[in-house]
């Protein structure tokens, strides 16, 4: 027997619809519509339905224009690698708060100025930190700052960025060492009496 109890456990909680779940909503779209127009259909069914999924494609495109005006030509511009740090910089001051994608595509790319990688360091989505801890182009206090965080363990990519200080690289790689095991200044050589 059901109780009230357990109906509530499987009720569906509430989805976060930020940028990511409304493009990859619209990329599904875009797929059925190009299986739907290649199938062999009833002429009216098949026009009924490419009507009903241009329709749903158009409502996630307005989805995305309410997060951010234009968000396709600003999405295009993030992930163009041609794109200036300015042009960047410009895109991450009128990012919103939901637009996760943009978020990412912006910190993943290889000209993201320092700026830029420092102001979306605190961003609430993980993967934007993540991609923050790792760039090159994070300036070193962000690195360290990013290191010492508590509530996730970005500690290790910081420790993998080329450009992560050389006292903080050195202290994050001693956390990598099993307990117990150290290293000599004599790394890397052979024990003496061994073959050569």
């Amino acid at each position: 027997m059901t109780t009230p109890d357990t109906r509530a456990k499987f009720r569906a909680s509430k989805i976060f619809r930020g940028s990511q779940v409304i493009f990859g909503e619209r990329a599904h779209l875009l797929e059925v519509l190009h299986s739907v127009q290649r199938a062999r259909l009833p002429v009216p069914r098949k026009r009924a339905e490419i009507q009903q999924l241009r329709k749903l494609i158009a409502a996630r495109r307005e989805e995305l224009n309410r997060l951010s005006s234009q968000w396709d030509r600003k999405f295009n511009k993030g992930r163009d690698p041609g794109t200036s740090s300015q042009e960047l910089l410009r895109l991450a001051t009128s990012l919103s708060p939901h637009d996760y994608l943009l978020a990412r595509v912006l910190t993943e790319h290889a000209d993201a100025p320092a700026e830029l990688l420092e102001r979306l360091a605190s961003h609430p989505y993980s993967a934007v930190r993540e991609n923050v801890a790792r760039h090159p182009h994070t300036p070193q206090s962000v690195l360290r700052r990013l290191a010492e965080a508590a509530a996730e363990p970005l500690w290790f990519l910081v420790a993998c960025n080329p450009s992560c200080p050389a006292d903080l690289r050195d202290q994050l790689r001693a956390r990598m060492r099993p307990t117990g095991e150290e290293t000599t200044s004599g790394e890397g050589e052979q024990p003496s009496g061994s073959a050569t």
